[in-house]
């Protein structure tokens, strides 16, 4: 089993995040791909400034749960600066078994619905 590490979860959840931004029209002004270093993504659209936070789960934790303290933490920085805060929560699974690990040489799903407004 070759089970994939947690800076690999996060990882894919940040490439995951970052795409859908890029393609949704947000110009990036700095990313901060370390776990924890919030927030992951600093980004700008339509004038205004944007704030993403990016977490991962694995099934069966639900990808749009976060921590209410980390959030309102984040926002209230992210007042100072006029910016939008958003959480981007990312799920991962084994893509034929939800109930297997995930290994890095087997399929897997990714549970990702956009970002959710703070």
């Amino acid at each position: 089993m070759n089970s994939l590490t947690e800076k690999e979860l996060h990882q894919l959840a940040m490439t995951t995040v970052g795409e859908s931004l890029e393609a949704d029209g947000y110009e990036f002004l700095a990313v901060n791909s370390a776990p924890k270093k919030d927030p992951q993504f600093v980004c700008t659209k339509d004038k205004t400034l944007h704030f993403v936070v990016v977490r991962h789960v694995c099934y069966p934790d639900n990808p749009k749960v976060y921590d209410t303290k980390l959030m309102d933490e984040v926002k209230e920085y992210a007042t100072k600066f006029k910016a939008k805060t958003y959480f981007a929560g990312v799920g991962f699974a084994h893509a034929t078994d939800y109930n297997k690990p995930l290994d890095k040489n087997e399929p897997y799903a990714i549970n990702f619905s956009g970002l959710q407004e703070i």
